[in-house]
């Protein structure tokens, strides 16, 4: 196996590991967002949970020297990601989440990749081969038929997602552009601390920060269990973005909704219908053809090496 396709693996399965998380996440965040009752106290406390966690690997991992040697270019880069990624989107998503089911806001985030590959394609350069995208059309095909428009009503709550869906998008791209340069950490830890001040300034300036000592054991146990989760999709995430095209990594995000469906299924429906066989069958199909794509396409429509050589060789470490 050559380097380059030793790497596109690894980008592949943590993409997929990145799903797997998603779609479990989705599911439970659903239940987590209502046992604190504001469901943006409940975000902040979460990602404040996951930020206090990335800086201890940061300063673990020697991290906050590449921080240290920042410049006005990159602060203001990561300040975008922070403001773009780690805070306006989380308080409309889980917002949002509070007014409509979990399969609909899987749904929806999961359109990310059509977000992220208009603005990848003019912006980063990206390019999609035909094949790959019968493999995105028979991914968005599964997810269609996992619920589709029908049990959308085009409210208030799948407006917010859709938003914060869409900033995720621009973050994305942004994200791809710093990770060119600065390590994922510092670009993950950004992401999570830089949003869970501004989070949290804002609470204060409603007056509706929690008081954590008051939130009993359940309420810290969902917190805390769903924060893990965040935990592992942006490290997860963020190191398959270091390595793979963003429309790639966004592309294969999708089967999360499948994940998500899955476990509605099993907890709370307790039906499988033969529309979901379809499109498991189509998820596969799909995802076949996306990692075919990968594994065999030259590096110049990957990007993968020049990103890798635009590091500087920071690449040790946590990456």
């Amino acid at each position: 196996m050559t380097s380059g396709t030793k790497i596109k693996t690894i980008a592949t399965f943590l993409a997929l590991t990145t799903a797997i998380i998603s779609g479990t996440n989705n599911f439970l965040a659903k239940i987590a967002a209502t046992t604190l009752g504001s469901p943006i106290a409940y975000t902040t406390l979460k990602n404040s949970v996951v930020a206090l966690l990335l800086l201890g690997l940061i300063i673990i991992c020697g991290r906050w020297r590449e921080i240290a040697r920042l410049n006005r270019r990159q602060k203001l880069i990561l300040l975008a990601i922070g403001v773009i990624g780690g805070s306006i989107p989380f308080a409309l998503f889980f917002t949002g989440l509070t007014m409509t089911s979990a399969l609909n806001a899987a749904f929806i985030h999961k359109t990310l990749f059509i977000w992220v590959a208009i603005l990848a394609i003019p912006l980063l350069k990206e390019k999609i081969s035909r094949w790959q995208w019968l493999g995105i059309i028979a991914i968005f095909a599964a997810n269609l038929l996992l619920g589709g428009f029908r049990g959308f009503e085009f409210n208030l709550g799948e407006l917010m997602i859709l938003g914060a869906t869409i900033l995720w998008a621009i973050e994305n791209i942004i994200a791809k552009k710093a990770l060119a340069e600065l390590s994922m950490l510092t670009v993950v830890g950004a992401r999570l601390i830089i949003g869970s001040i501004l989070l949290i300034s804002y609470l204060v300036l409603t007056k509706s920060l929690p008081n954590p000592a008051t939130l009993s054991s359940v309420q810290w146990g969902w917190t805390l269990l769903t924060s893990l989760l965040l935990l592992g999709y942006v490290l997860t995430w963020y190191a398959a973005l270091k390595r793979a095209p963003a429309t790639y990594v966004a592309t294969l995000l999708v089967p999360a909704t499948l994940v998500t469906n899955a476990l509605t299924a099993i907890f709370l429906t307790h039906t499988f219908t033969w529309l979901q066989s379809l499109s498991v069958a189509l998820f596969v199909v799909g995802l076949i053809l996306m990692i075919r794509f990968a594994l065999s396409a030259p590096a110049k429509l990957l990007t993968t090496e020049q990103t890798l050589n635009h590091s500087h060789g920071r690449t040790a470490s946590l990456h």
